[in-house]
């Protein structure tokens, strides 16, 4: 065999591996979060967590967010979409990971919402608002009061709600778990503890229909 040839299967010898060590490094690692998601269940869904759909569905979609990514807001109405269209297979809980500058104080301001059974609206009014308040990766909470009194809440209970510890603690909470489960960016998903290794809208659904 010529010095070239050798060179050219070894060259190909070598991408097999890596690409077959790459494909082995992923199922075990998604091995290991479907495990954690029924050994430290308390990482993918707090007791305090905001969830929606049947507790004994099929699918169990965990989304780590923040009010001010644009991503999120992109992928909100999609997400919704495939929930709706596969009506009763699929809980959705929401968890945050408040990285934006300002983010923390609209996670707040979302869950003293919450307190006064607006958490829905309240979100829906975050990101369709979202390109006043929280433009260019720029968020300024300030603006989303001029949003808030809309949505028919108690503006001086709303204030009197974020200023309890309980909120720090919450945020705290989140971030740890986000941290544990390597959810660094958002949104961040993951499917009965499998984490979405690829981010996109296909590679998401992919995930979801490969679980029902």
């Amino acid at each position: 065999m010529s010095k070239q040839k050798l060179v050219i299967f070894t060259a190909i010898g070598l991408i097999a591996f890596f690409m077959i060590a790459g494909t082995l490094y992923k199922n075990y690692q998604m091995e290991e979060f479907s495990a954690m998601s029924k050994e430290r269940a308390e990482l993918f869904e707090r007791p305090y967590s905001w969830s929606i759909g049947n507790k004994d569905a099929k699918v169990h979609l965990v989304e780590f967010f923040d009010p001010a990514c644009e991503t999120c807001a992109q992928f909100h109405p999609l997400v919704k979409d495939i929930m709706k269209k596969n009506e009763g297979k699929i809980r959705l809980t929401l968890r945050y990971a408040p990285y934006h500058q300002g983010s923390k104080q609209v996670v707040k301001m979302l869950e003293a919402a919450r307190k006064q059974g607006k958490f829905t609206e309240t979100l829906e009014m975050m990101f369709a608002t979202q390109k006043y308040w929280a433009s260019h990766h720029k968020p300024n909470p300030q603006m989303l009061w001029q949003f808030l009194p809309k949505l028919g809440l108690d503006i001086d209970r709303l204030i009197k709600d974020m200023k309890d510890p309980a909120m720090d603690k919450l945020v705290a909470q989140e971030l740890a778990d986000a941290k544990v489960l390597g959810a660094t960016k958002t949104p961040s998903y993951f499917v009965n503890g499998k984490p979405l290794q690829q981010f996109g809208y296909e590679q998401l659904k992919e995930l979801i229909y490969s679980e029902l």
